[in-house]
C-alpha cells in the first residue's frame, strides 16, 4: 500500500496542536463555507470516487476469473469422462485378449469377433475411433 499523502493544509503550525490530536482531541470543525472545507470535501470526493471504481473493477475481475475457471473446469471434467470411458474399453479389450490367448487356437476366432461387436456399441458413445482389425 502506497505511503499517505500529506498535504501542507493538514499539517498544523505548532507542535503542541498535533500532540494534542495524538491524545485523542478532537479537530476544530471548519465553516462549511470556507475555501479549505471546500478543498478538503472535494479531495476527499475524488478519493470516493477513486476507491468505489477500483471495488467495483476488483468484483467484475474476481467474476470475470470465476466464470473462466468454471469453463474450465467442466472442460476437464468432460476430458476425465472420455478418458474413463476409453479405460473401460481398453480394460475389456485387455481381458479379453488375456482370457483369449489363454484358450486353444480353435475358440481364438469367436473371442476374437464378440470383443469386435463389444468395442463397436462403447465406442458409439465415446470421441474415439477404433478398429476392429486391430486385435490382431
Amino acid at each position: 500500500m502506497p505511503p499517505k499523502k500529506s498535504y501542507e493544509s493538514y499539517e498544523s503550525d505548532s507542535e503542541d496542536s498535533h500532540s494534542q490530536r495524538q491524545k485523542g482531541v478532537k479537530k476544530q470543525k471548519l465553516d462549511k463555507n470556507s475555501d479549505e472545507y471546500k478543498k478538503r470535501r472535494q479531495r476527499n470526493n475524488v478519493a470516493v470516487r477513486k476507491s468505489r471504481e477500483a471495488s467495483r473493477q476488483k468484483a467484475k475481475d474476481t467474476m470475470e476469473k470465476v466464470s473462466k475457471l468454471r469453463e474450465e473446469n467442466k472442460a476437464l471434467e468432460q476430458k476425465v469422462t472420455i478418458l474413463n470411458k476409453e479405460l473401460g474399453v481398453l480394460r475389456d479389450l485387455f481381458l479379453s485378449h488375456a482370457s483369449a490367448t489363454a484358450v486353444p487356437q480353435a475358440t481364438t476366432k469367436t473371442v476374437k469377433e464378440e470383443v469386435s461387436v463389444e468395442a463397436e456399441v462403447d465406442l458409439k458413445d465415446s470421441t474415439f475411433l477404433f478398429v476392429p482389425g486391430d486385435l490382431a
